[in-house]
C-alpha cells in the first residue's frame, strides 16, 4: 500500500477519511479555484467524470487560495458555486494549501514524483495529477491542457486499462 492511501483528507462537507478511499481507483487530483482564467475548466473536468466515474475513474477537486487569491470562497460557498455554475458532482475537499511551509499532506506526496515535464512545486491553479490503481502518479498536466483534450483523455484510458 502506498503511502498516498494513508493520508488524510477532509471533504468540503467536513467529512473526514482518507485517500485510501480511492483505493483502486485512478484519481485525478485537481487544485481549483473559483476565480481563475481556467475555471471555466470544471466543465471539462464534469465531462470527464461522467465519461469515466463508471469505469473505476474518480476526481478529487483540492480548492487553493494561493495562487493571486483566486479562492476566497467559504467551503460552502465553492461548493455551492461550483453545482449552480458548473454541475460539479466530483468531490471537493475543504480549502488546502498545495505548496509552502503549510502543503498539504497530499501535494507533498504528490510532487514528490517525477512525471513528464512539471517536476515539483504547483505552479498555479488546474494543475492536474493522475494516479493509476496502484497510487503512483502516472501523468501531470499544466493548468493549460484541458481536462477534455486528447492527451489527457489517453492517459486517462491506459490508466483505467493498466
Amino acid at each position: 500500500m502506498t503511502s498516498l492511501y494513508s493520508i488524510p483528507l477532509t471533504l468540503n462537507d467536513g467529512t473526514q477519511t482518507d485517500f485510501g478511499r480511492f483505493q483502486g481507483k485512478v484519481v485525478m487530483v485537481v487544485n481549483v479555484a473559483s476565480n481563475c482564467g481556467f475555471t471555466p475548466q470544471y466543465t471539462g473536468l464534469e465531462t470527464l467524470y461522467e465519461k469515466f466515474q463508471g469505469h473505476g475513474f474518480e476526481i478529487l477537486g483540492v480548492p487553493c487560495n494561493q495562487f493571486a487569491g483566486q479562492e476566497p470562497g467559504s467551503d460552502s460557498e465553492i461548493v455551492e458555486f461550483c453545482q449552480r455554475n458548473f454541475g460539479v458532482t466530483f468531490p471537493l475537499t475543504q480549502k488546502a494549501n498545495v505548496r509552502g511551509k503549510d502543503q498539504h499532506p497530499l501535494y507533498a506526496e504528490l510532487t514528490k514524483f517525477k512525471t513528464g515535464v512539471l517536476p515539483g512545486l504547483v505552479k498555479w491553479n488546474f494543475e492536474k495529477f493522475l494516479v493509476n490503481r496502484d497510487g503512483e502518479v502516472v501523468a501531470r498536466f499544466a493548468p493549460t491542457v484541458e481536462p477534455d483534450s486528447a492527451e489527457v483523455i489517453d492517459a486517462v484510458e491506459k490508466a483505467l486499462a493498466a
